[in-house]
């Protein structure tokens, strides 16, 4: 093949990559009811799938942010036996399928799982099928977008700005929060939106270990096949388009950002 021709392949190939991509989107958009766009988003199951979808979405990230920035700075900057393992069980929910993730959660969080049964017994805490459980497991399949970002930020930091600090005598948290954390904040923002949007479209853990309980577990995603299974096809292409409009916007708003970190 002649240079001239490797990248004409190169672009032709990767015209089919993205028309593949490309063309479920555009049907999608293409059988939008526009006109009925505002009526299917003021139906009352509609916002209240929308309220959920927020505040499970929201808790999610917060939890996130909350046991994936401490654990993205352990496997960044700490030495230790197994920390490739570590990282391993820290990601795996970027490949492990959403309903073997819900399962696992019942398995763990259930009523007569490993931690659920002592949380019943103890604290009269039950997660399955709750507002509670279904952030739960959002935060569980949303989680490894922030730590795989907050984990570049760290590894990659100038630590000089650090070594600056202590020595003029800053302790190790005093570090961590007046140069570490402002230093990497961009970053640990971008991981924190991407669990976000991540959490918002969440529907296999969800459904598995929270169920679909009106006003309590259905969010967006799991509203898409209610209505679908009811025959409401209108209905799940608006929901659906909301999802698609979030989630690009994310992707083509921090697209450089993130990939910067990596």
């Amino acid at each position: 093949m002649s240079r001239r021709g490797a990248p004409l392949a190169a672009l032709a190939f990767g015209a089919l990559g993205v028309s593949f991509m490309a063309l479920p989107l555009a049907g999608l958009v293409w059988r939008t009811p526009w006109s009925a766009v505002l009526d299917e988003l003021r139906d009352p199951v509609v916002t209240t799938a929308l309220r959920l979808s927020l505040v499970c979405s929201l808790g999610a990230a917060l939890v996130a942010v909350m046991l994936g920035v401490p654990l993205a700075w352990v496997l960044a900057r700490v030495d230790f036996p197994g920390r490739r393992l570590v990282r391993a069980v820290a990601l795996v929910p970027l490949v492990l399928p959403p309903v073997v993730g819900g399962v696992a959660l019942l398995l763990a969080f259930g009523r007569r799982g490993l931690v659920g049964q002592w949380l019943d017994q103890w604290l009269g805490v039950r997660l399955p099928y709750t507002t509670p459980g279904a952030i739960l497991a959002e935060a569980f399949v949303a989680m490894p977008f922030l730590v795989i970002t907050a984990e570049a930020a760290f590894r990659n930091l100038d630590r000089r700005y650090e070594d600056a600090a202590r020595t003029l005598g800053a302790g190790g948290f005093t570090v961590f929060r007046r140069v570490t954390l402002p230093l990497t904040l961009p970053s640990l923002v971008v991981g924190a939106v991407l669990a976000w949007a991540r959490a918002l479209g969440e529907f296999g853990a969800t459904i598995t270990f929270a169920g679909n309980t009106p006003n309590r577990t259905t969010t967006i995603p799991l509203e898409v096949y209610l209505q679908l299974e009811a025959g409401r096809l209108d209905g799940a292409i608006v929901l659906s388009l909301v999802l698609l409009v979030v989630s690009v916007g994310v992707l083509v708003g921090l697209r450089d950002r993130w990939l910067g970190q990596q």
